[in-house]
């Protein structure tokens, strides 16, 4: 990696746990269905304030660590949580879980305040306060590339995202984790088949021992509930085989070592290359899924501390995301043309020979590091800001003690 790549520095925002956030953002989050439309109503024309919640009114361990890992994410300044009354998920509680972090934190229930209008009014009113408070009182502090933690999965894949689009992204990551950041990768359930594969790029005993469990509690999934993650939409775009797609799926990890294995809301426990897994365990198997859809899969990226993620699909895809900005990769220049408005990056030029793989994955650099340093995503630019959190079953270590009623 050249010196200019090493050396590229920007200003980011300093959050009292030490992490550098590339976005200095109000979050709205709602405990319950019943709150959406009065968080968004709340969040309508205002600057830098993104809204995330969970439709349940029962609580869910997995969706309250997720959310609590938002609420603290290195993106955010502030936090304002909207409940209706009568859920589980408490916002008072999630507010404090924030303040305790070292960021403001409000909240209210929309029964006691009287109403929708008048929540709205309270929430609006909530926002702009908790906006100057952030403006003016978090640090600024320099960012290189060894600042960032970087997510990546892969969705609406077709043949070139095995043979581009992914192994541009795997030339990334060696960069950043030489430069000494993070990059997280996940779908162990579409790493089917390539057990000997991941055990091999192990760095350690631990961290192989860690891969083992992960891929055949993966394999397990997919026995139980009789589904290998390929689609139609996969087989349409010239894909054969859930060997062949697992093995396109891999090559984003690049070619370092695989320091372990981490769980959603779990960041990465140092630098280096980490793979996500977000299946459900054992047990719960039968009542849970694996990512259900892209969106899904894209917050547990950022639940684990992701300042960026990286998006590749050969299909082409609209979404966004919440708190951290989105970039999306295409392997195919065909999509790239016909959906431009909406793909940041045509990795299918190392098809047509106008790129190396190398230079693509340092273009890809660039382009990332623009975006940390502030120049908004093609998503981001068009307001897309997709999520999901769902009712999921996953022991991990608990983030969400007290917060429930």
């Amino acid at each position: 990696m050249s010196d200019a790549l090493f050396s590229n520095s920007w200003s980011g925002f300093l959050r009292p746990d030490g992490r550098k956030g590339i976005r200095n953002l109000v979050l709205v989050i709602y405990t319950v269905e019943c709150a959406q439309h009065v968080s968004y109503a709340i969040a309508n024309g205002e600057e830098d304030t993104h809204v995330i919640g969970f439709p349940g009114c029962y609580d869910n361990a997995y969706a309250i660590r997720l959310m609590l890992a938002l609420a603290r994410h290195p993106n955010v300044g502030a936090v304002l949580s909207v409940g209706l009354g009568c859920e589980y998920t408490q916002p008072g509680k999630i507010a404090d879980a924030v303040r305790a972090s070292g960021r403001p934190a409000e909240w209210f229930f929309i029964q006691q305040a009287g109403g929708t209008r008048t929540s709205v009014a309270k929430g609006k009113e909530i926002v702009a306060r908790l906006r100057e408070q952030v403006r003016n009182e978090t640090p600024r502090v320099p960012m290189k590339l060894a600042d960032l933690t970087v997510g990546c999965e892969c969705g609406g894949s077709d043949g070139t995202s095995g043979l581009a689009g992914n192994p541009a992204v795997g030339a990334f990551f060696d960069l950043l984790v030489d430069a000494g950041g993070r990059a997280i990768f996940e779908e162990t359930v579409e790493m089917i088949g390539l057990r000997e594969h991941m055990l091999a790029r192990a760095a350690s005993l631990d961290a192989k021992q860690q891969l083992a469990a992960a891929y055949d509690k993966a394999e397990r999934y997919c026995r139980s509930v009789r589904q290998w993650s390929v689609s139609p939409g996969n087989f349409a775009g010239g894909l054969t085989t859930i060997e062949e797609k697992s093995l396109g799926a891999f090559a984003k990890s690049g070619t370092r070592p695989i320091q372990g294995v981490i769980r959603v809301a779990e960041q990465p426990r140092g630098p280096g290359l980490w793979i996500l897994d977000s299946v459900p365990d054992e047990h719960f198997m039968q009542f849970g899924y694996t990512n259900p859809n892209d969106t899904e899969g894209l917050m547990d990226l950022i639940s684990a501390g992701s300042q960026i993620v990286l998006f590749v699909t050969g299909r082409g895809s609209v979404i966004g995301s919440p708190v951290a900005p989105l970039i999306k990769i295409t392997g195919n220049s065909a999509t790239f043309r016909a959906m431009e408005e909406d793909m940041d990056f045509d990795a299918g030029r190392v098809l047509n020979g106008k790129l190396t793989l190398p230079q693509a994955g340092r273009e890809l650099a660039d382009l990332i590091l623009r975006v940390a340093g502030g120049e908004p995503s093609k998503p981001e630019a068009l307001g897309h800001r997709e999520y999901f959190i769902m009712y999921k079953h996953q022991e991990t270590p608990s983030l969400a003690a007290g917060c429930r009623a």
